[in-house]
């Protein structure tokens, strides 16, 4: 659902968005597909949670599944599987481990002790298994106090870019030469140049921008096998497809005006999975979409990259 009062830059693609589980998730948000068990993880920052969901075919093809949820005691915003089991996680300003099936929570390091006013936000691992997340202002989120951090096996975060408009979605090429990393409040995605050995981004440039005038800004987004970026642009209430030039490749709406971020999943990776949130819509407005806040999905007829667990 489009609330920004403005049409669609290039007219939508025609897609089946279907609504997997009604969560109401206050900030929906960090999708990423476990391979090994066969499930998606997200997380439900502002309500404390995180999700398990499990999908199933049933006889009529309608895609149904069980989803379980794991209460925390801080806000969750972002997650990721881990080699050894269970999960590696950004809390409110805290790196951990969780482990979903003990509830064992194991909080290892905040790596801005001195920025109170901060928070982390979306986060995700390369193909070398180093977790990545980023920080943002608490209240005040399109301040540029926010920074990029990237955490090993040693356990020892290193910041790698400052001074960010709140830190957001981020992944890398298929040829793994090109990191993408999305600062929501410049409402711009840049790229960057990625050395795979040394984790060590360069030569940042502009990939693709939205107008702030329009209310709405880029948020989580996954590569694709043909190295385009799909993008969630919550209060569009759409995922963009960018080539890898940052142009416009195909737009798809979604029921929730908010969706915040997507990832690929399901056993041939050839699923879009889609987070959304409903914490900065009015009651009138949920009434109006009742269904946001909820997991949607579609199938978009490219694939994408497995996830690696974290190496720590």
């Amino acid at each position: 659902m489009n609330r920004t009062g403005h049409a669609h830059e290039i007219p939508p693609t025609p897609e089946t968005v279907t609504c997997l589980a009604e969560t109401q998730s206050i900030a929906g948000e960090s999708p990423i597909w476990s391979m090994r068990e066969n499930c998606l993880y997200f997380v439900d920052h502002q309500g404390r949670k995180i999700h398990r969901y499990r999908p199933r075919n049933v006889p009529d093809a309608r895609p149904e599944g069980t989803i379980e949820t794991f209460d925390l005691p801080d806000i969750v915003t972002a997650i990721a599987p881990r080699m050894g089991g269970g999960l590696i996680i950004a809390l409110h300003q805290y790196f951990a481990f969780f482990d979903p099936d003990s509830g064992k929570l194991e909080k290892l390091i905040n790596p801005e002790p001195d920025l109170p006013d901060n928070r982390f936000n979306d986060g995700k691992c390369d193909r070398q298994g180093r977790f990545w997340a980023g920080t943002m202002g608490k209240a005040q989120w399109d301040q540029p106090c926010g920074n990029l951090y990237r955490l090993g096996a040693n356990l020892k975060p290193l910041k790698l870019v400052e001074g960010v408009r709140c830190s957001n979605g981020l992944d890398w090429s298929p040829d793994n030469r090109t990191f993408y990393f999305a600062e929501s409040f410049a409402y711009k995605i840049w790229a960057y140049d990625f050395d795979t050995q040394s984790g060590a981004l360069s030569n940042r440039r502009l990939f693709a921008e939205l107008d702030p005038k329009l209310g709405a800004f880029p948020d989580g987004l996954a590569v694709d096998t043909e190295g385009f970026v799909w993008n969630a642009q919550p209060v569009f209430g759409r995922i963009t497809r960018y080539d890898p030039k940052g142009r416009i490749d195909r737009i798809v709406e979604t029921p929730a005006s908010w969706c915040t971020s997507c990832v690929f999943g399901d056993a041939d990776l050839g699923t879009i999975y889609i987070t959304s949130a409903r914490e900065s819509l009015s009651s009138a407005e949920i009434a109006e979409e009742p269904l946001s806040g909820g997991l949607f999905s579609f199938r978009p007829g490219v694939k994408g990259f497995e996830a690696v667990p974290f190496n720590g």
